[in-house]
């Protein structure tokens, strides 16, 4: 398996525009948490704990995290929790409110995906890698961890595999004759 420094620089290759990383602060989350909402249905009671496939899918996905890093692992349960609990929430409610929320939640952040990747000029990175899904809400958190000042020696690791990010696409390189 990749270290947290490949799965991060392989990831950010397809987000160094700093317009695309914007959409995915927003779309990322939406995703996440219209997963936990439809994945929070249907539940079955395992004594008295009230367990869903939402469990199973962010156990799986805790183990990743904290696989690759033990701070970043922490930090991911954190934002796997606020989604599951989001999700669980929703889909408390009715039927068709669960559906809607779980589905427009889902369909919207992707929409807004897409529109980053406009931007970038270039396709999401799970299309050449589908780990890039698990990999896309540790970007953002990381993302968030760099602004914030932290993590400076895997921030620095990513730019010298990736580059630095930028607004608009790179310039190309004129031929001289």
């Amino acid at each position: 398996m990749k270290n947290l420094v490949e799965q991060l620089s392989m990831y950010a290759a397809y987000h160094r525009d700093r317009r695309n990383i914007a959409t995915h602060f927003v779309g990322i989350p939406m995703i996440v948490a219209g997963i936990a909402t439809l994945l929070a249905r249907p539940t079955w009671l395992w004594g008295s704990v009230p367990l869903s496939p939402l469990w199973l899918v962010t156990l799986g996905s805790l183990a990743f995290y904290f696989a690759l890093d033990l701070r970043f692992g922490l930090v991911m349960t954190l934002f796997m929790g606020l989604a599951g609990y989001l999700g669980v929430t929703l889909a408390a409610q009715s039927t068709a409110l669960w559906l809607s929320a779980g589905l427009g939640l889902f369909v919207v952040g992707w929409a807004i995906q897409f529109v980053g990747h406009i931007f970038e000029g270039r396709k999401p990175a799970f299309m050449d890698d589908i780990l890039g899904l698990l990999v896309g809400p540790l970007f953002i958190v990381a993302e968030w961890g760099f602004m914030l000042g932290l993590r400076k020696e895997v921030l620095a690791a990513i730019e010298e595999n990736a580059g630095p990010t930028r607004v608009g696409r790179p310039a190309v390189a004129v031929e001289s004759k």
